[in-house]
């Protein structure tokens, strides 16, 4: 079984996060069955940017990557305080650990920007919301390339909600097989 984790700062995009909750769901009951999702934060309680409240499997300071196959990372807004949990040390110190482990990141919008902020993405394409975002990620040491998903070894990173979708079959991709994904895909209807 492949376990992702699913990282959720308060301010989390909640279109965002369901699709890695709906992708993996439909490969756990009609894909390969080989998947599983969990979610993490920072608090017992997490609010998305439009208010929805999300208890969480776990707990960030009680991760152990080893028990991960790879990290799932939604966008958020700054005005519901996304970047205050999202740039905190625990936060990016799990980001880390991933990378270090070499499981697979995918990232949807404005996530890329704690990749960035982690040290991650020096050096590496990707990409994330355009304008002042895109700004940001350059500062943080990522070549960034303007297009909606980049794929820089175990790193996908993308630029807008559009791209939730692809990213998070992406990420099942990278699990299973891209036969499977796509398999998923059509049923889904996309």
């Amino acid at each position: 079984m492949k376990n992702v984790l699913l990282l959720l700062a308060n301010g989390f995009e909640t279109y965002e996060a369901s699709v890695f909750i709906d992708v993996l769901g439909w490969n756990l009951t009609d894909g390969d069955k080989n998947t599983q999702l969990f979610t993490c934060g920072m608090t017992c309680e997490i609010k998305s940017s439009f208010n929805i409240i999300v208890k969480p499997d776990y707990l960030i300071d009680n991760i152990d990557v080893i028990n991960f196959d790879a990290l799932a990372i939604p966008g958020g807004f700054e005005e519901y305080s996304f970047y205050d949990d999202a740039y905190s040390e625990p936060f990016l110190d799990l980001i880390r650990k991933f990378h270090t482990s070499r499981k697979t990141i995918a990232s949807i919008c404005v996530a890329a920007l704690p990749l960035g902020k982690s040290g991650i993405l020096n050096g590496k394409k990707a990409t994330t919301y355009r304008g002042k975002r895109q700004a940001q990620l350059k500062e943080f040491g990522a070549t960034v390339i303007d297009e909606p998903i980049v794929i820089d070894e175990n790193i996908i990173t993308s630029w807008n909600p559009s791209t939730a979708i692809p990213v998070a079959l992406l990420l099942l991709e990278s699990l299973t097989t891209k036969t499977n994904s796509e398999k998923i895909k059509k049923l889904m209807g996309f």
